[in-house]
């Protein structure tokens, strides 16, 4: 694996490859991870993997400080997975020049970007700068943020002529969707977070088996939830596939959740 910091010597390495697959990360490689580096060499000839821990995607300064870094750890991991490229780029390198600034329509702030003032501007900044300098013609992104993936779909794939290749959310024995934040919880709140999981599943399937009668107003479910496990639900809402519009049960849908367990914000979607 070749370890590679700056654009310049990623732009010299990669110049002659047209087959090269790209997953970006920030970092602290777990099975998720894994599972979209192994989709991509199964599919192509390269694959870039990128550890980048994005500022401006964080609402507070506190939380970006936290959030989980283990660069030797990600390493080896990764050396482990023969991956042929990582890009380590510095926070001035991908900042040093003129992109696109994006702003969601009214329409798009919904989810995590109502409760999240400027994360997925944030995100798609950084996204815009990262797919123009690695120019992948294939991205690997998770579903367990699913606005993330629907947006970046609506918004970079044809700027790009990019495929989006959506890979299935990795969860635990205990249904914990994974993901690095969840190295911020301890024993009691990973309890928490599997007993949600498990109870919007059953949710889920209840919906999907009684759609004609099911009823579409969740705040019973919430809460039971809040008040069962001492946890603060921004949004329980199911919500067309496609566009992410609230959904009727009719159309492919998916339960959509974000909640603070001990200042601890996890999301999925089931």
């Amino acid at each position: 694996m070749k370890i590679i910091t700056s654009i310049f010597d990623l732009n010299k390495e990669i110049k002659n490859y047209k087959n090269i697959g790209f997953v970006p990360t920030m970092g602290g490689i777990h099975k998720g991870h894994i599972s979209l580096i192994k989709a991509s060499q199964k599919k192509k000839r390269k694959t870039i993997v990128s550890i980048f821990v994005n500022p401006t995607q964080f609402n507070k300064t506190i939380d970006f400080k936290k959030y989980p870094r283990d660069i030797k750890k990600d390493i080896i991991s990764l050396k482990k997975l023969n991956v042929n490229y990582l890009f380590l780029p510095t926070t001035k390198d991908i900042y040093k020049f003129k992109a696109r600034k994006f702003v969601l329509s009214k329409k798009d702030k919904i989810l995590c970007a109502k409760f999240r003032k400027g994360h997925f501007e944030g995100v798609l900044n950084v996204m815009n700068r990262l797919m123009s300098v690695v120019k992948s013609k294939d991205l690997f992104m998770g579903e367990k943020d699913y606005q993330q993936l629907y947006l970046i779909r609506k918004l970079l794939s044809k700027k790009f002529d990019v495929r989006i290749n959506a890979c299935p959310t990795i969860r635990t024995a205990d249904k914990i969707a994974l993901s690095t934040r969840n190295k911020l919880l301890n024993k009691k709140s990973l309890e928490k977070a599997s007993h949600v999981a498990k109870l919007l599943i059953k949710i889920k399937k209840k919906s999907k088996l009684h759609s004609s009668k099911f009823k579409l107003d969740l705040s019973d479910y919430r809460v039971e939830l809040e008040k069962k496990f001492n946890i603060k639900i921004d949004y329980l809402e199911f919500r067309d596939e496609k566009s992410l519009q609230l959904n009727n049960l009719k159309n492919k849908f998916r339960l959509f959740v974000a909640y603070n367990i001990n200042k601890i914000r996890l999301i999925d979607n089931f």
